[in-house]
């Protein structure tokens, strides 16, 4: 990474040339031998910053003007970005911004030794494609102040009131104005919530996060609400509880993994973006093709088991028990109960042993952010000949991937998917074989 001096402006910013683009999305430039990390900077800008506080190893710096743009800046898409931090570089373009993107692994793959790793070129998806989001909710104190409905602001607690946003997709966003106009119903002066949209193939489906449990008349506005809005779930849970309480079930919420119809548990989980996912599940296919007894960890609702279960004897583990229940009575219901079985299991207390991984001759694992570390270090003592690695999260990923190789596993190709467009995020698909 090549270090740019910086040299003292009048006033009270200073100089500064990025020279690249850090793991949050940040602009990076070097002052007094440290890098700055600034936000919504390009690679080859010249800028006036000021010095904020210290972050890692360097500070934070603020833009106060671009004095000159570099090669890859290009205008944003929405009139929000720069105050939002749903999104960190949509002022990158063409090959600037994919090869953003592919920084993000390499540097978190070299962190643990792997920087010769074959990296596929970056699989870009369409922006306004997302299924799911949670946005932030607030009615302001001033009885006059409409309320807001949006994303955070970079490193604040404030709503940007979205306008517009062209990562969303088109369902969810229609939903914006008329949630809005619930909050200020539901919600008393100065109480804050969130609202969780995710699409099904029954409709959108929403969870409300409330700061207390809805009185009898709120609960008649929300059943309103899911009517006027055609939701097909609307649910609520309470500030410091975990139950989640229904308000109006209009239509099954169902998603079809595979050609099995699965029932979507309130607040689970699915991929981002349904072409995400049928990327994630390509890759899976053909990296596991022809094994025929394969252990699906993290397994979530079966994306994985579903597809794979065409060729092989699927154990399905997942440790989240509406997830598990519903995985069983969609293999039940679609004749599949002896050729997918799912557990309940904490795959971070409890991993597969060596001796139960040696039962399979695949494994496909998909843990969350915070990664598989646990059972990483017991693949690495298995024998299972192929693994197929899905993650969110290089740096994770970066380091389970290094203890299966410590463990004698070759990593044949990592796979980068754009399925966070214009975010620091980054979802992969990775092939290790012995």
């Amino acid at each position: 990474m090549r270090r740019v001096a910086a040299r003292r402006a009048p006033g009270r910013a200073i100089e500064l040339e990025i020279a690249a683009i850090g793991a949050r999305g940040d602009g990076i430039a070097y002052h007094d031998g440290g890098p700055i990390y600034i936000p919504f900077a390009a690679p080859g800008d010249r800028v006036l910053a000021r010095l904020g506080p210290a972050r890692g190893d360097g500070r934070i710096g603020h833009i106060q003007s671009i004095l000159a743009g570099g090669p890859g800046r290009t205008p944003p898409h929405c009139r929000h970005f720069g105050r939002c931090g749903g999104c960190a570089l949509q002022h990158l373009g063409g090959a600037h911004y994919a090869e953003a993107k592919r920084a993000l692994l390499v540097r978190a793959l070299e962190r643990h030794g792997l920087g010769d790793a074959p990296i596929a070129p970056l699989r870009l998806l369409p922006p306004g494609t997302r299924r799911r989001a949670r946005l932030s909710l607030l009615r302001p104190i001033a009885a006059s102040a409409p309320a807001r409905i949006g994303f955070a602001e970079r490193a604040s607690h404030a709503i940007v009131d979205l306008a517009e946003c062209p990562v969303l997709g088109p369902p969810l966003l229609a939903l914006v104005s008329p949630l809005r106009r619930l909050v200020a119903e539901i919600l008393a002066p100065g109480e804050a919530g969130h609202a969780t949209l995710q699409g099904s193939e029954g409709g959108i489906d929403v969870l409300l996060d409330l700061p207390r449990p809805p009185g009898l008349q709120q609960c008649e506005t929300l059943a309103a609400f899911a009517e006027a809005a055609d939701l097909a779930r609307l649910c609520w849970r309470a500030a410091g509880s975990a139950a989640i309480l229904p308000i109006a079930q209009r239509r099954a919420v169902r998603m079809n993994f595979s050609g099995v119809a699965v029932d979507i548990p309130p607040d689970a989980f699915l991929q981002a973006t349904s072409e995400a996912e049928a990327a994630l599940r390509q890759s899976v296919l053909d990296a596991l093709r022809n094994a025929r007894r394969i252990a699906d960890l993290f397994a979530g609702l079966g994306t994985f088991s579903f597809a794979l279960a065409t060729q092989a004897q699927i154990r399905a583990v997942e440790g989240w028990r509406p997830a598990v229940l519903a995985l069983r009575q969609a293999a039940r219901r679609a004749g599949l109960e002896g050729r997918v079985v799912a557990e309940e299991r904490d795959l971070e207390a409890s991993p597969l042993g060596a001796a139960e991984l040696d039962a399979c001759d695949a494994v496909v694992f998909d843990p969350p952010r915070s990664g598989a570390k646990a059972q990483a270090a017991a693949l690495a003592r298995s024998r299972v000949p192929r693994i197929a690695a899905v993650s969110c999260n290089p740096a994770t990923f970066a380091r389970d991937a290094r203890a299966l190789v410590d463990g004698g596993y070759r990593l044949r190709q990592v796979e980068p998917i754009d399925q966070f467009v214009w975010s620091p995020h980054l979802e992969l698909v990775a092939r290790f074989d012995r």
